[in-house]
C-alpha cells in the first residue's frame, strides 16, 4: 500500500539520519552524464538494473519509478541545475516504514570525465533505518553497476 512520506528539501542530504554516499568516476563529460539523468529519464531503465520502469511526470517536475521487486515511487525533482546537480524527493512510496528519502546526484569535472556521487538519505522506522544500515554494501553495488552501465551506455 502506498503511503505519503514526510516532505523534505535538498538540505536533508545533510541532515538525514540515514546517509548513504557512493562516488565513482565516469569517461563522459559532466554535461552528458547530467542529460542521462535529467533529460532521458526513460533510459535509466535501460542502465540503472533496478530500475524496471521510470516515466517523467508533470512536464519534467516529477517521476514515477517501479523498482525490480515491486517498489514504487513517485518523486518530485528538487533541483536540476546542468550539469553539476540533480536532485528528487520521494513524495509516495509502498516501501514498508520509510518516513523520508531524498536522492542527490553530484556531478564534478574529473579530466576529460565526469566524477559521480550519489547521496541517498533517509528516514523511518527503527527496524527500517536497521535493514537500509545492512543493504547498504548492496546498495554500493547496485550503484557501482548502474554508472558503469551507464558510462558505456554514453560512450557508445
Amino acid at each position: 500500500m502506498a503511503r505519503r512520506l514526510r516532505s523534505e528539501g535538498l538540505d536533508f542530504v545533510d541532515t538525514a539520519p540515514v546517509r548513504t554516499v557512493f562516488a565513482r568516476d565516469l569517461s563522459a563529460p559532466p554535461e552528458r552524464v547530467f542529460h542521462a539523468l535529467a533529460d532521458d529519464i526513460a533510459g535509466w531503465a535501460e542502465w540503472f538494473p533496478a530500475v524496471a520502469a521510470i516515466q517523467p511526470l508533470d512536464g519534467g517536475a516529477g517521476r514515477d519509478v517501479r523498482l525490480r521487486g515491486g517498489a514504487r515511487f513517485r518523486e518530485t525533482v528538487l533541483v536540476a541545475k546542468a550539469p553539476e546537480l540533480y536532485a528528487y524527493r520521494v513524495d509516495v512510496a509502498n516501501v514498508p516504514g520509510v518516513r523520508a528519502l531524498v536522492e542527490e546526484w553530484r556531478l564534478t569535472p574529473a579530466g576529460p570525465g565526469t566524477r559521480v556521487q550519489w547521496t541517498f538519505a533517509t528516514d523511518g522506522t527503527g527496524l527500517f533505518r536497521g535493514v537500509f544500515r545492512l543493504a547498504g554494501p548492496g546498495l554500493g553495488r547496485s550503484f557501482r553497476g548502474a554508472v558503469t552501465a551507464l558510462d558505456r551506455r554514453l560512450a557508445a
